[in-house]
């Protein structure tokens, strides 16, 4: 439920989001992009403090799709209309360069007219380039915070704040569509971290921007931080949306997840983009980033844009220009 200072704070923000909407609907109209999220590997080989698969998480159940069933995921929403499939997983050695590259390479083959986009983690600039020479379009990075000092207080000292940041270029570099983000109320993190956020936003100008609010999970070192705030991800998520008026945005499973209706609000906040699980039924209940994660079906996004004034498009849904 939104608390009382928290709805207080959307209703101030309700010229923000007018004016962020306008912004949405001068470049993408009434549409909303699908992208059909295959969740391929629980298993990760890093130790962030917020995730609920860090390696350290002897509770977290670890599975691998193989590649039929990534292909089966792929054929299932494509006739559903979805002509984006995004690959994620945690760092995950086992999905090497020569197993990734077969892998989007015969989803290139098999279905020519849609976006891969892949959510794979760091690696290194040769692996990024291997993986956009077998197909893949787009690459999902988030860098979490923008502040250097901030980064110290989410990750293990082996996870080095500049080397996300050398990834991020190093993707623009050889060419994908990149998309990044943070999370909104991340323990430690200051309106000052926020105003960084959008600084380095609109100086990377990324084709896409995946931001939520932080949701703690019981087996991680931050399970008993409070959850971010709704209202302060939907105005984080507007002020985007002005800033980079052509970025691809989702309105987030996490916003779903605080909030029964934080899809719809988070449409009418600017975003412009859902993401519908496609994996497999035994696996979505073993990908757990944070606690309680939403499992919506496909048609109860459709309802979720429908009850948001939009309506969903089948296409690639490139960044606009």
């Amino acid at each position: 439920m939104i608390e009382a200072e928290g709805m207080s704070h959307m209703i101030h923000n309700k010229e923000l989001f007018r004016q962020a909407r306008a912004v949405r609907e001068q470049f993408y109209g009434k549409a909303v992009f699908l992208r059909g999220l295959i969740e391929l590997s629980s298993y990760c080989e890093s130790n962030c403090f917020y995730c609920g698969l860090r390696k350290s998480n002897q509770h977290a159940a670890r599975y691998r799709l193989t590649p039929e069933e990534i292909f089966s995921c792929c054929g299932q929403g494509y006739d559903s209309g979805i002509r984006t499939f995004v690959l994620q997983g945690g760092e995950d050695s086992y999905f090497n360069d020569d197993r990734m590259a077969k892998i989007v390479n015969e989803i290139r083959t098999r279905w020519p007219d849609c976006a891969i986009t892949l959510s794979l983690g760091e690696r290194s600039r040769a692996s990024y380039q291997a993986l956009f020479d077998a197909g893949a379009d787009r690459y999902l990075l988030r860098h979490e915070t923008a502040n250097k000092a901030h980064y110290a207080k989410l990750h293990p000292s082996e996870l080095c704040f500049d080397k996300r940041m050398e990834c991020l270029h190093d993707l623009r570099d050889i060419g994908y569509q990149v998309g990044c983000g943070f999370l909104v109320g991340s323990p430690g993190q200051t309106q000052e971290h926020l105003e960084q956020e959008l600084a380095f936003l609109r100086d990377f100008r990324p084709q896409m921007v995946g931001i939520g609010p932080f949701l703690p999970h019981k087996d991680t070192p931050f399970a008993h931080a409070p959850a971010g705030s709704l209202a302060l991800t939907l105005e984080m998520l507007a002020k985007i949306r002005l800033l980079l008026p052509h970025a691809n945005l989702p309105a987030t499973t996490a916003l779903g997840t605080l909030s029964e209706n934080g899809r719809t609000i988070g449409l009418q906040a600017g975003a412009n983009v859902l993401m519908p699980n496609l994996s497999p039924d035994r696996t979505k209940s073993k990908y757990q980033l944070y606690d309680n994660k939403l499992h919506e079906s496909l048609q109860d996004l459709c309802e979720a844009v429908a009850l948001a004034g939009y309506e969903v498009v089948i296409g690639r849904g490139d960044p606009y220009g």
